[in-house]
């Protein structure tokens, strides 16, 4: 598949790296990032009562970023993989994939760790969501499987893992990011990233598939 290059068809994907910048800038000029992410962070086990409502925090925990490097790497995995993904599913699908992936990291950090007291926050767990999507839409036949279907897949567990480690790599260097950030220390939130690249790789397809039903 071809990848579109038509900003008008990606207006979400604008507004989200928009809205999620600012959101950013905001919280770094009057210095509130711990308290953007005690109180807009997903709380997989929380020791204080939060403002927000607990079925809305996976929502808000990604529009909260640790730092600068943090926010601008995922923002451009998002413009990159967002664009092309919006242009062939549709603004409306686009919303239910990314809906879906902050939903899904954040159900997959909990289940693999349901009493961490500290916030995850960060946009990566809805992003991978886009990035598995991407990998399922316009991944390209680079293993030597002669099976495309499996040789398909192995490029896309190849671009998660890639994913990952990156965001480790960024979470090290900067102790925050799209992770379980608090006092205790620095987790980089692995589960909340395959859980979100798992439902783009898994909604991809059936998401086309709906948009084109009537045609």
């Amino acid at each position: 598949m071809r990848l579109p290059d038509n900003w008008r068809k990606a207006p979400l994907t604008a507004g989200l790296a928009i809205v999620t910048s600012a959101a950013w800038l905001i919280v770094a000029l009057f210095q509130l990032d711990y308290w953007a992410a005690d109180t807009f962070g997903f709380w997989p086990a929380s020791p204080v009562a939060s403002p927000v409502p607990v079925w809305l925090e996976p929502l808000t925990a990604t529009f909260v970023h640790s730092g600068l490097v943090h926010l601008l790497f995922n923002m451009v995995i998002l413009v990159f993989c967002g664009r092309p993904v919006e242009s062939v599913l549709g603004t409306p699908a686009m919303a239910v994939l990314y809906l879906l992936g902050a939903y899904a990291a954040a159900g997959a950090q909990y289940l693999v760790d349901p009493i961490a007291i500290a916030p995850m926050i960060g946009a990566s767990g809805a992003i991978s969501a886009v990035l598995g999507a991407y990998a399922m839409l316009f991944g390209r036949n680079k293993v030597k499987v002669s099976n495309p279907t499996v040789a398909l897949w192995l490029n896309a567990l190849w671009l998660m893992a890639a994913w990952i480690v990156l965001q480790v790599i960024i979470g090290i260097a900067l102790q925050g990011g799209s992770f379980l950030t608090g006092g205790q220390g620095l987790t980089i939130a692995v589960a909340a990233h395959v859980g979100g690249f798992v439902v783009g790789v898994l909604r991809a397809n059936p998401l086309l598939l709906f948009k084109y039903r009537k045609a």
